[in-house]
């Protein structure tokens, strides 16, 4: 598995992940035009996650070059959970997070409905910093959920037990 760039061509593959039922409650469906803004802004980074076979999920990285150095792990998703998949994903997420974007600090959230994600997260090395209740307005729910807030920094990252990906 490997991370490349995202190219107008996967915004297709993009929207079936966020229209997909198993994922529309927790992440957010953009259209192309709010897509491709990712693609020339510089403070942002669109992923995909591919095999031999081709893409299998995708991510968007937000607020790099902030001054604190934070970097924000905004939207993720895979077309295909279970086996370890997950695990793998956060892990060469968050490692290209820090050797790649040189992040200090790895944030990311998750709907408070989704504790699949959030034991990933904090499988992989993420701590809970906090949560927003009923916060989220989902519309695939037709109503608010409570978001949970996860952090990772550098020291933390550095001193995981975790195998490392390459990106």
């Amino acid at each position: 598995m490997s991370l490349r760039p995202a190219t107008p061509a996967d915004f297709a593959f993009i929207r079936a992940l966020a229209q997909d039922p198993a994922n529309a409650p927790f992440i957010t469906d953009e259209d192309d035009t709010a897509l491709a803004a990712y693609l020339t802004d510089p403070a942002s980074r669109l992923y995909i996650w591919e095999d031999a076979a081709g893409p299998a999920g995708f991510a968007l990285y937000c607020e790099i070059g902030h001054p604190a150095g934070r970097v924000e792990l905004r939207r993720l998703a895979l077309s295909q959970t279970g086996g370890g998949r997950g695990m793998a994903f956060i892990t060469a997420l968050t490692d290209y997070a820090f050797s790649g974007l040189n992040a200090a600090r790895v944030w990311l959230d998750a709907s408070g409905e989704n504790p699949r994600a959030a034991r990933v997260y904090e499988k992989a090395g993420y701590r809970l910093e906090g949560t927003l209740r009923a916060h989220w307005w989902r519309p695939a729910l037709g109503r608010p959920v409570d978001l949970l807030l996860f952090g990772m920094q550098r020291g933390e990252w550095q001193r995981r037990d975790a195998p490392r990906a390459t990106a």
